[in-house]
């Protein structure tokens, strides 16, 4: 088969196409035929030795995708040959992520797709969509779980919602109730944002963010999903409600942020980082099954028209895939396996 390598970390160049014979799943695992690998930023963070980097001989990266079931390893009764999957975090603690023809991975990561979703969602799933989820559900008050309705009466304030987890989290709180505002910096990233489904945006570029979110939710937000602490963490202590959530993902922006006490303790607010990578299983699976909840509703669209252009590779130009997402291509990056 097929597969996209790297022995020592590096820019882009240190990855290759070789041949390797596919493995065999053990207890437990399943082995998928890939057809589409997603990118995330931290695939090429990873690469490049800036996130933690097991001592593996040669890694095969990215832990993303989807594809089918062709293989299963003993003990799995809820997957078999012939199933459409989405895989998430394939890569992480093993060697072997997504960007090659066939990957053995824990069968709880791979997520059968419901009839009628196309691969391409499958594998824009995984890093953003489960970000996204955690990051509204650390509420002190609830919910734990996503469903239509647990956001009812809520309103969410998603900062950069054109990028791949802020465009996940806006089509999530839609679908459980919430009125969503988003902010972006350009007009073309707010056209991406509404079509993703948020009610409001806001042009941090050229508005007052907390003047804005003021008119549109007097009493405050109650979720932030944050991408840049570092810069907003002034202004989000400002416009969240009494025990309003702010979930940061990132650390775009800085090292390090500075929240003003006084409004923060005022307002009883909850800061909750957030790793997909250490939230633990509990977490990974409640996040599967509402993606997968939401899926089978029709709640998450990828494409230009629904918010989150994409822009596809063929296996060979992994290299490629990696430095368009790292130059911050718009949008969710794919590798065509």
């Amino acid at each position: 088969m097929k597969a996209i390598v790297y022995s020592s970390p590096g820019d882009s160049s240190v990855l290759s196409l070789v041949d390797r014979d596919p493995a065999e799943p053990g207890r437990g695992e399943v082995r998928v035929r890939v057809e589409v690998s997603g990118v995330n930023p931290t695939d090429w963070k990873a690469r490049v030795g800036t996130t933690r980097r097991d001592d593996f001989a040669e890694i095969v990266p990215n832990q993303d995708g989807a594809g089918v079931v062709d293989a299963v390893g003993e003990g799995v009764t809820d997957l078999r040959v012939g199933d459409r999957v989405w895989l998430y975090l394939a890569q992480h603690e093993r060697p072997t992520g997504t960007a090659q023809e066939q990957v053995v991975v824990p069968a709880a990561r791979a997520v059968k797709l419901p009839e009628g979703v196309d691969m391409a969602v499958g594998a824009s799933l995984g890093v953003p969509a489960m970000t996204a989820h955690r990051a509204l559900t650390v509420h002190a008050h609830g919910p734990a779980r996503l469903h239509p309705g647990a956001l009812e009466g809520r309103t969410v304030l998603v900062a950069g919602g054109a990028g791949a987890v802020g465009h996940a989290a806006i089509q999530l709180a839609r679908w459980a109730g919430a009125t969503v505002i988003a902010t972006v910096s350009s007009p073309a990233k707010a056209t991406l944002a509404r079509a993703a489904g948020a009610d409001h945006t806001i042009d941090y570029t050229s508005e007052d963010v907390t003047a804005q979110v003021g008119e549109i939710a007097p009493d405050g937000v109650d979720h932030i999903v944050e991408v840049s602490i570092a810069a907003n963490a002034e202004a989000d202590a400002a416009v969240a409600a009494n025990h309003g959530s702010i979930a940061y993902y990132a650390d775009d922006g800085g090292d390090t942020f500075a929240l003003p006490i006084r409004p923060s303790f005022a307002k009883n607010l909850r800061v909750q980082g957030v790793l997909l990578y250490t939230v633990g299983a509990d977490a990974w699976e409640a996040a599967a099954a509402d993606i997968t909840a939401a899926l089978e509703d029709g709640a998450l669209p990828v494409g230009e028209e629904a918010g989150l252009p994409l822009t596809w590779f063929p296996l060979a130009e992994t290299a490629a895939a990696h430095d368009a997402v790292e130059q911050g291509t718009v949008g969710k990056v794919l590798i065509r396996v």
